[in-house]
């Protein structure tokens, strides 16, 4: 019963929960998981694809038969991904497509779009994954982190989803998905660059949406996941653009990678809008900061003193809210 409402709720509005740690997840979809219909044989770009949730998006993409053009900064670790996307799927070499990009470098962006529509004569989804995370205190933080952050996540996105829109308007068909956060939908501690920029995502593409509504195959979807086991921790920005994050601690009681990806597929077959793809305690919050925002700024300057004593002691920041008190 748990299992067809959350079905219903992700179908309908696009939230997603698990109902406890040590319960099977929420995968089934069936009847309304139009994932093996909707997404085969479409051309699929993905930023930030050489590793975390872009990474895992490539395989998955991969095995239902989506050809792809894979972009990142690394192009070594580009090639390891698409080797291995061959490897697992039935796609051959020319189905997937090497394309290195820096989303900080935005006069690149027109010639890497007509670099993917040259090799596929298309281009049916992007997949704005690229963009880093932050772990530092306002205080101790230099803007030129917050200036960084803003010109990554947020001004390169748009940037390049600029010259891909232009596209689809033409085709009058296509999917613009932005792998946007629950930072999006509320506010934390240790992020505040990071939950500006993703605020500024959200509110960019919502306010996109109304622009192309008379193109009414052309979707506008956020995907919003929570805490998720990818890389995204190992690559933060810290007090400084150059300085590496140390405290990386242990990320399994975090959302696995494949089971994020998986829900978010679904989402984008389905053309949800809106998909918070997380566990609770941050799903639970994202509703709070709809519906009671009184009561979550309360509970946030409650867990926000764990999460930064957590964070200085050098464990993941989030890891009390997972585990049980001994």
């Amino acid at each position: 019963m748990w299992e067809k409402r959350q079905e219903r709720m992700l179908l309908e509005h696009g939230h997603t929960a698990r109902k406890t740690h040590s319960n099977p997840v929420i995968l089934a979809m069936k009847a309304s998981d139009k994932t093996s219909k909707v997404l085969p044989g479409k051309v699929v770009w993905v930023t930030g694809a050489s590793s975390g949730i872009g990474e895992e998006l490539s395989y998955q993409l991969a095995k239902i038969g989506s050809p792809l053009a894979l972009s990142a900064r690394r192009e070594n670790e580009l090639e390891r991904v698409k080797k291995k996307c061959l490897e697992i799927s039935s796609l051959s070499d020319k189905d997937i497509l090497i394309v290195p990009l820096d989303l900080t470098n935005r006069s690149t962006h027109e010639s890497a779009t007509q670099s993917v529509l040259k090799h596929f004569g298309k281009i049916d989804i992007l997949v704005n994954n690229g963009g880093r995370s932050q772990r530092s205190l306002f205080v101790d933080t230099s803007i030129d982190v917050y200036n960084a952050i803003m010109e990554l996540n947020y001004l390169g996105t748009i940037s390049l989803t600029k010259h891909v829109l232009d596209h689809m308007i033409q085709r009058k068909k296509g999917k613009i998905v932005t792998m946007n956060s629950v930072m999006g939908i509320m506010g934390a501690p240790l992020a505040t660059g990071y939950c500006a920029s993703k605020h500024a995502l959200q509110g960019f593409f919502n306010s996109l949406r109304p622009e192309v509504a008379e193109y009414p195959e052309i979707s506008i979807i956020n995907l919003c996941p929570g805490p998720v086991q990818s890389q995204i921790i190992q690559n933060v920005f810290t007090e400084e653009v150059s300085k590496v994050n140390a405290n990386i601690g242990d990320q399994s009681h975090k959302m696995p990678t494949d089971r994020c990806v998986r829900l978010g597929l679904v989402s984008m077959a389905n053309d949800i809008k809106e998909a918070w793809i997380s566990d609770n305690p941050y799903l639970a919050v994202c509703y709070l900061w709809q519906y009671a925002p009184t009561w979550a700024w309360w509970l946030l300057n409650r867990i926000g003193k764990t999460r930064i004593k957590n964070f200085k002691s050098g464990v993941d920041a989030d890891v009390s809210y997972y585990k049980k008190s001994s």
